[in-house]
């Protein structure tokens, strides 16, 4: 089916693409405004893809025509003074930030120190609102209820924000069969069709990200979130399901991630006949560490550059590496041994190598120029001067299938997509290939880079964000540039910029891109970030080699010299979180009251059930923290009692202390 999918909320000024999903490139697609706001002047080209600018508050559809129809696409249009702050404006969500580094090109907004660049407020500062979307049957009835949250900025009380709802054009609940009042939408159940989906902002200073429930009668899976044995993921009654579409995995937020640099990590393994099954034997290791999802750098054939992203063929294997067999191979192994594995995947870009490119440089008349951005001067367009890739062109209809196809093709051997600069691909693109894979994998898991993260790819698109913020920031402290406290802005900011309270966020110190923490920061400094990223909301990532104090970037690991009690240490923190309710994905996290006489200390709280204080050192002796509430002084991460004296509990790193009842 190719409508282009679901409704959309947006502001006056701001350029939406609009774009077939499942395209025919060989197809006529033709688009118009059915309806819009009585002084607007909008109006629509000819081409497949194309870009609608409101100009008007209020309410726009627009139709396409399409070989399987004519499909009507709903736009909500706020006024611009609505749009929240800084968020992407263009049609793409380009974030202005180099991929693979959080440090920014100009001034950081939002919370000092951070690398997120973008701002929390709308039109008078007061900030984003938040909204999540729970439904349940009730008597004859479906009931989609709204819970609005105000900025934590924000001096708006809850009860005075809106929400409003759309239902999704593609699904045939009649406009009359709904009621909406208030943070309600009701529908009988009787009057339900098989599928039914809603969507929703809470509007306050500006408005939310969307969130969205889809409404199920029997075995449905264009929703997205039935398991293999057909049962819904959500509550039952009546035969009807309310199932939340923007929550992660469950599984994605348990697991502890383990990047891969596929050419570094086993080299030194000379017995092997290829590099997977050098890795395959490293799974072992990797299982005793406690590592259970893993994320290798691409795996594709590429132009030699041994990071792998600058691809020559989209469906290949690299030949250095073994055969696509031998990589299937390794993921059974690693599934036998507990684990999940993301597939890189790479879509904004070709190598400069890549047959297609090297047909179109210079040649108009080639059947692939028009799958490239150009300059003016012949070149084609990139990112940052990266002089070996050049940037796909997504208003061609051809980009377009090629990459579904690609995706298609891995997705298969895989248990998710790590997106590499997903801030550089078509937006809609990425709605559309959340709804492909979701409907054949309801657990298959997206993780964007976008750098700095952006709120809205929360929406439809992405399960999990890397925490750009939190990364920049553990820098920072670790350097001394900012006090330790200003990881709790970090944290804190997430709700700053419009993140739902569902958004699940990947905790990381260092990847392939990153000099390695311990070289740019030090040795306490690593112990104490390293138990940031397991106590802090989030799902941890360690980078190959981490855990043995590893000082290059992208080298061989050392395995003959690892620094082993660095390796126990993560060992032991890996075991703590798995052990720890409330330092997982759903414990909650806030501030607590703590005195030190040291800024290199900070201390949180963590909760599920059973409240626990967390106290991060980042200087290089121990530390006497004080607390405001009674702690026990046996520390979950060493099993230790802490030393103690008038002054406090003496922590060394990381200490996680359960609160006295």
């Amino acid at each position: 089916m190719h409508h282009p999918g679901p409704p959309r909320f947006t502001a006056t000024g701001r350029t939406l693409e609009l774009a077939p999903t499942d395209p025919d490139p060989d197809a006529t697609y033709r688009w118009r405004v059915e309806t819009a706001p009585l002084t607007s002047r909008v109006s629509l080209g000819d081409d497949a893809v194309e870009f609608i600018t409101p100009d008007v508050p209020g309410t726009y559809v627009v139709e396409l025509d399409a070989p399987d129809g004519t499909h009507r696409q709903t736009i909500r249009a706020f006024p611009g003074e609505l749009a929240p702050a800084n968020t992407a404006g263009g049609a793409s969500g380009m974030s202005g930030f180099a991929s693979g580094s959080a440090r920014t090109t100009g001034r950081s907004g939002g919370v000092s120190g951070s690398g997120s660049g973008a701002g929390s407020g709308g039109g008078d500062g007061g900030g984003r609102p938040r909204i999540q979307l729970y439904g349940s049957v009730e008597g004859d009835d479906v009931v989609v209820s709204a819970n609005p949250q105000p900025n934590p900025n924000s001096d708006r009380p809850c009860d005075s924000l809106d929400v409003e709802f759309l239902v999704d054009d593609r699904d045939t609940l009649e406009t009359r069969d709904v009621t909406v009042d208030g943070w309600e939408l009701r529908v009988p159940v009787e009057k339900l069709p098989q599928l039914a989906r809603v969507h929703a902002v809470a509007v306050g200073e500006s408005y939310s990200v969307p969130d969205s429930v889809a409404i199920e009668r029997g075995r449905v899976t264009s929703a997205g979130r039935v398991d293999a044995e057909g049962h819904s993921t959500a509550d039952v009654d009546a035969d009807v399901s309310v199932v939340r579409l923007n929550e992660p995995p469950e599984w994605s937020t348990e697991v502890t991630l383990y990047e891969i640099y596929v050419r570094g990590f086993a080299s030194d393994d000379e017995e092997s006949g290829n590099t997977f099954e050098a890795l395959t034997k490293r799974l072992d290791y990797l299982e005793e560490l406690g590592v259970d999802c893993l994320w290798l750098t691409p795996v594709l054939q590429n132009d030699d550059a041994p990071h792998g992203y600058n691809i020559t063929d989209f469906f290949s294997i690299a030949e250095d590496l073994g055969t696509r067999e031998e990589y299937e191979a390794f993921v059974d192994a690693a599934h036998d041994h507990g684990m999940k594995v993301l597939f890189d995947l790479v879509l904004n870009h070709s190598a400069r190598q890549h047959p297609f490119f090297e047909d179109a440089y210079r040649n108009p008349q080639s059947e692939y120029y028009d799958w490239y951005e150009w300059q003016e001067n012949g070149e084609p367009g990139t990112y940052f001067d990266w002089e070996k890739i050049a940037n796909f062109d997504f208003t061609n209809l051809e980009v377009r299938r090629h990459m579904l196809d690609a995706a298609d093709t891995w997705a298969e051997i895989a248990d998710g997509f790590r997106c590499d600069m997903a801030w550089a691909v078509s937006r809609p693109f990425w709605t559309e290939l959340h709804e492909r894979l979701k409907t054949r994998d309801p657990e298959f898991l997206l993780l964007d880079e976008t750098i700095p993260y952006i709120a809205d790819f929360h929406d439809l698109a992405f399960d999990m964000h890397f925490d750009t913020t939190l990364y920049f920031t553990l820098r920072q402290v670790g350097r001394g540039v900012e006090p330790a406290e200003a990881i709790l802005d970090a944290v804190e900011q997430r709700q700053e910029v419009g993140f739902p309270d569902h958004a699940s966020f990947m905790l990381y110190l260092e990847n392939h891109d990153e000099t390695r923490y311990i070289v740019e920061c030090g040795d306490s400094e690593a112990y104490a970030a390293g138990g940031a990223l397991f106590t802090l909301p989030g799902v941890p990532m360690l980078y190959g080699g981490q855990e043995l104090g590893q000082m290059g970037r992208r080298d061989a690991l050392a395995w003959d010299h690892a620094n082993e009690a660095l390796r126990a240490h993560y060992e032991s923190l890996i075991d703590a979180r798995n052990e720890t309710g409330a330092l997982r994905y759903d414990g909650a996290f806030s501030r607590v009251d703590y005195e030190c006489d040291s800024d290199r200390v900070v201390a949180f709280a963590r909760e599920d059930g059973q409240k626990y204080v967390v106290a991060l050192n980042f200087a290089e002796e121990p530390k006497s923290v004080s607390f405001g509430p009674s702690v026990e002084n046996r520390d979950v991460v060493s099993g230790e009692t802490l030393d103690a004296d008038e002054r406090g509990l003496y922590v060394d790193h990381v200490a996680v202390l359960p609160v006295d009842e």
